[in-house]
């Protein structure tokens, strides 16, 4: 009984050895798989990143170096289909000079969504990348819009979801504090339109002349503010203030996202 039982034990516990064994194996090949498929990604992301920065540079615009990432698992079955899922691009400190002055948006982030490239055009890096729609967001820096204004001691900000304005003001010989709120809006080229009304000053003198020369200041500070040229052919659509900037809201379709080559 003895010899017969050892004799069926050695084949279960053969049978388990190669089993554990083909499991360790499929482990190993999944993970090399795995790491190959981030390898071609890390691929891909640095050469998308050199065609953002010539894109900006195209639009003479400057950034810090922009950050890649190629969206969707696994990448190597999407080169194969030549269609990506999601390729986001990140900017930061983009400035550009319009007409002569300096606008700055401390952060871009763009967001293409499917992605059609060749596997021909990833190999040879000749051809283009096409994006069925692009998002943008970014933010324009209250001192760059205020340093726009021109007006010594103006500062701009958020207050209750409106862009509210502070400074300085000399009216009939007295110095005032005037204080007040924009209206916010996109124009038919691509500009910000400040429309500032209602504003306040407290010991402003209650005669008919020093609400003209306030509503004068007004008028003064409501200016459109073009914005630079985006990159990617992004249209601006939405602008509204947030603590942090006037946050841009901006979209396109069918986009190529590399610089002509």
């Amino acid at each position: 009984m003895t010899q017969e039982y050892a004799y069926e034990e050695r084949p279960r516990r053969r049978g388990r050895k190669v089993l554990v064994t083909l499991v360790v194996l499929l482990l190993v090949l999944g993970g090399l798989l795995v790491v190959a498929d981030r390898v071609a990604a890390g691929v891909a992301e640095r050469a998308i990143t050199d065609q953002v920065r010539q894109e900006v540079a195209k639009q003479g615009a400057q950034s810090s170096p922009p950050s890649v990432e190629v969206g969707g698992f696994p990448f190597l079955t999407q080169v194969l289909d030549g269609r990506y899922e999601r390729i986001s691009i990140g900017m930061t400190d983009v400035r550009a000079s319009v007409q002569g002055d300096a606008v700055t948006l401390p952060k871009l982030d763009v967001d293409a969504r499917n992605v059609t490239a060749s596997l021909d055009t990833i190999r040879s890096g000749q051809g283009e990348v096409v994006a069925e729609t692009v998002n943008g967001t970014g933010t324009i820096s209250y001192e760059s819009l205020a340093a726009l204004l021109d007006r010594e001691g103006l500062t701009l900000g958020e207050r209750d979801g409106r862009l509210a304005v502070t400074a300085p003001v000399n009216i009939l010989g007295q110095r005032l504090t005037v204080n007040g709120t924009a209206d916010v809006t996109v124009g038919e080229q691509g500009e910000v339109a400040l429309r500032f009304k209602d504003l306040a000053a407290e010991g402003l003198p209650n005669v008919p002349l020093a609400r003209t020369l306030l509503n004068n200041y007004a008028q003064s500070i409501s200016i459109d503010v073009p914005l630079p040229d985006l990159p990617f052919q992004l249209a601006v659509r939405e602008v509204r203030p947030l603590p942090e900037g006037l946050a841009v809201t901006a979209d396109a379709k069918n986009v190529p996202i590399n610089a002509a080559t």
